[in-house]
């Protein structure tokens, strides 16, 4: 018995099922952000009505992302431009 010929497949479709599938995984991650940004605001006010200031939580969460060389040259970078305004 003879074996059956595989499907004639072009490199299009295959291009287009690969596309097709990424952007699938994409709009997936993308929902998932958005969900995950809504439970973000939540926490957000929620520590905002126990009376935390936001805007520091912000500037803290922003602040820990970073390791510490990069912390460091940031506020000097801050402290430089300060000091040429008059600031400090």
């Amino acid at each position: 018995m003879a074996a059956s010929p595989a499907p004639a497949v072009d490199a299009s479709s295959v291009a287009a099922d690969q596309l097709k599938s990424f952007i699938e995984r994409i709009e997936r991650l993308e929902e998932e952000k958005a969900g995950l940004a809504g439970d973000i605001k939540d926490v957000y006010a929620e520590a905002k009505g126990t009376g935390f200031d936001v805007k520091a939580l912000r500037k803290i969460v922003s602040l820990r992302k970073k390791d510490h060389a990069e912390r460091q040259e940031e506020e000097a970078i801050l402290e430089l431009y300060m000091q040429a305004l008059g600031m400090v």
